[in-house]
């Protein structure tokens, strides 16, 4: 067989049984188990940012979540346009403001999705170290509280990308190496990747989700943080926005 052909039999594991598998490691989160609301991260970029999400504040994904959650959960965005996981990217999550903000709220739950911005090739000359520096990052949050539950998301798929973000290296390299760190690190994966693809009207501009996007994206963490069902919510974003396919519309 063919290295390449190989190669992709890997990523085919990894998006099948690799995924579920890590997605089921976790217990659902209780919050009767927190004295006080609990405190959650949304560390990411642009995605996580909500560029592209019309009145991304109330429908960007932490936002929707954040409804969707509750008043037993603080959710906080600290997403930042055209990060990267890796730290000789163009611009590194690490020495941006919203990192060290991140840190300081000491949050019970970090979900890290990060990735997307590496994809460019500028960027990803440098995958060596990818892991390396998404094992760094959710080490950073581990020194601050050992006990905080961390989630890593495999980034969202791109139609098939712009500003040099490929969905070729998304898929085939960046999710088969964060799977990795997400079961080397024992952190539990969210697969954005898989929720979000063959969705490609949820994609304006080829890489950012739209309000509806957003929302899908708020109901698969929402899953995989409570195990349960999303609640249905009166909508905030205009209807041609919204994901049209279940319960998801009404957010």
């Amino acid at each position: 067989m063919k290295r390449p052909a190989l190669a992709w039999l890997v990523v085919l594991w990894f998006l099948a049984g690799g995924v579920a598998a890590a997605e089921q490691a976790a217990a659902p989160i209780n919050p009767s188990d927190y004295k006080d609301p609990i405190r959650v991260a949304c560390v990411g970029d642009s995605i996580t940012y909500g560029a592209g999400v019309k009145d991304r504040e109330t429908n960007g994904y932490p936002a929707v979540l954040g409804r969707m959650l509750g008043a037993k959960w603080e959710v906080k965005n600290f997403g930042v346009s055209g990060a990267t996981m890796l730290k000789k990217g163009d611009k590194p999550y690490t020495k941006q403001k919203a990192f060290t903000a991140a840190l300081e709220l000491k949050p019970n739950v970090v979900i890290i999705k990060l990735g997307t911005n590496d994809s460019k090739p500028p960027n990803w000359k440098n995958k060596g170290d990818f892991a390396a520096d998404a094992k760094d990052l959710i080490a950073e949050f581990r020194k601050i509280d050992p006990k905080v539950r961390v989630y890593v998301c495999l980034p969202v798929p791109a139609y098939p990308g712009n500003w040099g973000i490929s969905d070729e290296t998304i898929k085939g390299e960046i999710v088969p190496i964060l799977l990795g760190v997400a079961k080397e690190t024992r952190a539990t994966v969210i697969d954005l990747y898989t929720a979000l693809s063959g969705k490609p009207q949820l994609f304006p501009d080829k890489v950012h989700p739209n309000a509806g996007g957003a929302a899908l994206m708020a109901a698969t963490i929402f899953r995989s943080l409570t195990g349960q069902e999303p609640p249905a919510t009166k909508a905030a974003a205009p209807a041609n926005e919204l994901f049209n396919e279940s319960v998801l519309c009404r957010f």
